[in-house]
C-alpha cells in the first residue's frame, strides 16, 4: 500500500477552510464537513466500544462497520462519489435481524446502561443518529446530494447499535435497564 499521508500538519486549514477529496475548498463549518465530522466521531466511538471485551462475532461485525464508515466518509468527502451501496444496507439489515432474533421482546423503554460495553453501544447509537441528521442537513443545504443507501446505512446502523447494546448486556448476564415511572416520580411532577 502506498503512503497516503506523509505530512499531517499542512497549515492549509488555518483560516477556517478545508479541502474536500475533489480538491475544492469549503468552510470548516459547512454542512458537509459537519456530516464528515459526525461520521468520524461515530467511527471513533465504535473503536472505543471495540476496545472492550466483546463477543468475537460482535467485534467482527463492528470491524466491518468501521471499514464501511470509512468508505461512507470518503463518499461524503468527494462530491459525486458513491461508495455505500444497497448491499451495505442489506448487510446491516441481516445483522439487525440476526441479533434481534436472539433477544426477548421489548415490553418497556430501555435506558442506556447495564454493562460498560452496552452503555458505549448506546452512545454510538446517539452519535449515529446525529450523523444521520447531519447528512440530512447537508442534503438540504446542497439540494439533494446524499446517496439513498448512505442515509439508509446510518439509519440501520443506529438500530443495530441499540440491538447490540441489548445483546452485550445479555451476553454479560445483565438485564436491560428498563425505564420506569414510579409513584414517587409522578408526585414530583
Amino acid at each position: 500500500m502506498a503512503t497516503r499521508l506523509s505530512k499531517i500538519t499542512t497549515r492549509t486549514g488555518d483560516q477556517g477552510m478545508t479541502g474536500l477529496g475533489d480538491g475544492s475548498r469549503v468552510p470548516k463549518d459547512a454542512p458537509r464537513i459537519a456530516a464528515l465530522g459526525d461520521v468520524d466521531e461515530l467511527n471513533s466511538m465504535l473503536g472505543l466500544l471495540r476496545a472492550e471485551a466483546l463477543p468475537a462475532g460482535i467485534d467482527a461485525l463492528l470491524a466491518r462497520v468501521q471499514n464501511d464508515l470509512f468508505d461512507l466518509g470518503a463518499e461524503l468527502c468527494i462530491p459525486g462519489h458513491v461508495a455505500v451501496l444497497d448491499e451495505h444496507v442489506l448487510f446491516l439489515d441481516e445483522a439487525v435481524a440476526r441479533h434481534n432474533a436472539e433477544l426477548g421482546a421489548l415490553r418497556e423503554f430501555i435506558l442506556p446502561g447495564g454493562t460498560r460495553a452496552a452503555a458505549l453501544a448506546h452512545v454510538a447509537r446517539t452519535v449515529c443518529r446525529r450523523a444521520e441528521r447531519s447528512v440530512i442537513a447537508m442534503e438540504a443545504a446542497e439540494a439533494g446530494v446524499a446517496n439513498e443507501p448512505l442515509k439508509q446505512y446510518l439509519n440501520r446502523l443506529s438500530d443495530l447499535c441499540f440491538i447490540l447494546a441489548r445483546a452485550l448486556n445479555r451476553a454479560a448476564g445483565r438485564p436491560d435497564v428498563l425505564w420506569s415511572r414510579t409513584k414517587h416520580e409522578r408526585q414530583a411532577d
